[in-house]
């Protein structure tokens, strides 16, 4: 299964600071898991640590590849498809975290509820 984690559950991956489901640990820790990482996270970890909005590792990047997900990068084609949403959502980090997960076929392992207005399905 393709899981693209939101930002909160990588940093629950990252750090025993944040909370992750059980349901979402056991996902993320099945063998066939293909645990994924947008850059969308880590340019909003990055803002929000500089402003002081976010405790998070510095070295984020060096621990996404420690815990073995792939890094997604941000298309203009996802970046297109968010005009396309309908605004449940107003965070734009969120709204280009679902579009990638319906683009590239992913589950998205999130513990926020708005995410289930969109077509994309949710693990938590």
């Amino acid at each position: 299964m393709r899981l693209l984690l939101d930002t909160q559950a990588l940093l629950a991956l990252l750090s025993s600071d944040y909370p992750l489901s059980s349901t979402a640990r056991a996902a993320i820790e099945q063998p066939a898991a293909n645990v994924i990482c947008s850059t969308v996270s880590v340019w909003e970890i990055a803002i929000k640590r500089s402003i002081g909005k976010l405790k998070a590792p510095e070295n984020v990047i060096e621990r996404i590849d420690e815990v073995g997900a792939r890094m997604l990068p941000i298309t203009p084609q996802h970046a297109h498809a968010t005009g396309e949403l309908p605004l449940h959502h107003r965070d734009p980090f969120d709204r280009l975290l679902i579009v990638q997960a319906q683009l590239e076929g992913c589950a998205i392992v999130t513990g926020d509820s708005a995410f289930a207005a969109y077509d994309v399905p949710v693990v938590w």
